[in-house]
């Protein structure tokens, strides 16, 4: 390499995680939202694919990268809780303001509807009463 090369390095702490969501956490969450409307595990992938194409290991997409029928898919994902937006407001140089609006994955909520749901159980108000011997329903007790 030449005079003019030059290398970056970027140091990285260990103890700072990355907030990536993985493919599998993205179907899985998908499955928990829009696959409850009855799309089938392909269209699941297929969403997911198309989804993480435009984040990447990234949690921000840009609004400018979308066509009208991607924001509609991502305007029915943030209804379902799976994208937030926010917007940020920059001066060019003609002094004029230049708002810029980004989609956000909720990474929290998404890996939280990718874990694996434990099936509820059952709660019966009257299971009380299994644990009590047989012999306290002959009992009686004394008029005073």
């Amino acid at each position: 390499m030449g005079p003019a090369s030059f290398y970056l390095v970027v140091n990285v702490a260990r103890d700072v995680l990355m907030p990536v969501v993985t493919m599998s956490e993205m179907i899985a969450a998908l499955r928990a939202t829009v696959g409850r409307r009855g799309m089938s595990e392909d269209d699941l992938r297929a969403l997911a694919d198309y989804l993480m194409s435009f984040f990447g290991f990234e949690t921000e997409a840009i609004d400018n990268n979308l066509d009208v029928a991607d924001r509609d898919v991502f305007y029915m994902l943030e209804e379902e809780g799976l994208l937030t937006t926010r917007q940020e407001e920059v001066m060019i140089k003609k002094g004029k303001m230049w708002r810029i609006h980004y989609w956000i994955l909720r990474v929290e909520r998404i890996k939280a509807f990718a874990k694996p749901q434990r099936p509820k159980a059952e709660v019966n108000a009257f299971a009380v009463y299994n644990d009590l011997p047989d012999d306290i329903w002959a009992r009686q007790m004394s008029a005073r």
